[in-house]
């Protein structure tokens, strides 16, 4: 008994760093294309990896060169043969509801000269415009000071602890190597519910009461 607990604890172990090390090569090859996160399905035959990206154009033009580009990589890294991987695009419906979009536009902005307070207000219109309820976007380090400083820009209504935390809030973190240090980005976007799942989770908010109407 204690040799298959050791065996399901080590399962899910090896599941969550595969997880952490896909999205991060992922991250860093697809940013420029819209990246918004993956999905790892696993079973005894086969690995399932569902790439959520805004721009699915990219991976099907020219005969799906990145598409066999990011395969190959995949099946390079990890040792996977290839009738044991299967790889699908999901296209993302809203960008503005995608933190790693958002991370990655607020990451285009600054690196051209904006300025932060002006880049970090139009990510957030751009978020608010697309229906969530609320988005915090945190730009920490030197920017045009002598002194590093963390700078946050809030709206609306955000989560910031329990399970609602987990399931409701978007996050992204990123890092810019500036001419003067490195700056930390941070993007939190609050959804919404959504019955049909696409926009948000299905499930409601526990602090959310219904009062039903009292009957004759």
């Amino acid at each position: 008994m204690k040799a298959q607990r050791c065996t399901k604890v080590r399962r899910i172990i090896e599941t969550g760093l595969f997880y952490a090390e896909l999205n991060e090569l992922l991250t860093r090859e697809l940013a420029a294309d819209g990246y918004g996160g993956c999905e790892v399905r696993t079973t005894p035959s086969r690995t399932e990896i569902i790439i959520k990206a805004s721009n699915t154009n990219l991976f099907v033009e020219k005969n799906g060169r990145r598409l066999q580009e990011i395969r190959l990589m995949v099946m390079k890294r990890w040792h996977i043969r290839d009738e044991q991987l299967e790889i699908f695009i999901d296209r993302i419906q809203r960008r503005g509801l995608s933190a790693l979009n958002q991370l990655e536009s607020l990451r285009y902005k600054l690196v051209n000269r904006i300025p932060a307070r002006r880049a970090a207000y139009s990510i957030i219109r751009f978020v608010m415009d697309a229906g969530a309820r609320g988005c915090e976007v945190v730009i920490s380090g030197k920017m045009r000071s002598a002194r590093a400083q963390a700078m946050k820009f809030r709206e609306g209504y955000m989560v910031k602890s329990g399970d609602p935390s987990a399931k409701y809030v978007s996050k992204a973190v990123g890092h810019i190597p500036m001419k003067q240090a490195v700056v930390g980005i941070r993007v939190l976007i609050m959804l919404a519910q959504d019955p049909h799942g696409v926009n948000g989770p299905r499930e409601p908010q526990p602090d959310v009461i219904k009062v039903n109407e009292a009957k004759d």
